[in-house]
């Protein structure tokens, strides 16, 4: 009978230790969100529009005369 005694009192003590062992402790760090702000630079090359500008408004003015 006391050996029995003994099996039980062990398995208890081994489930107890297997139980609290199974519990852990998760630590998520969240960071803040650094916005910084976006340049974008486009180029667009007008230069070439005005040079055909001028040179077609030279030839309407030749041919309103």
């Amino acid at each position: 009978m006391k050996c029995i005694k003994n099996t039980i009192v062990c398995s208890l003590l081994l489930t107890v230790i297997l139980a609290f062992s199974a519990c852990t402790k998760h630590e998520v760090e969240v960071k803040p969100v650094e916005i910084k702000p976006i340049h974008i630079t486009i180029d667009i090359n007008i230069k070439v529009d005005k040079a055909l500008d001028d040179f077609f408004g030279d030839l309407d003015e030749v041919q309103a005369e």
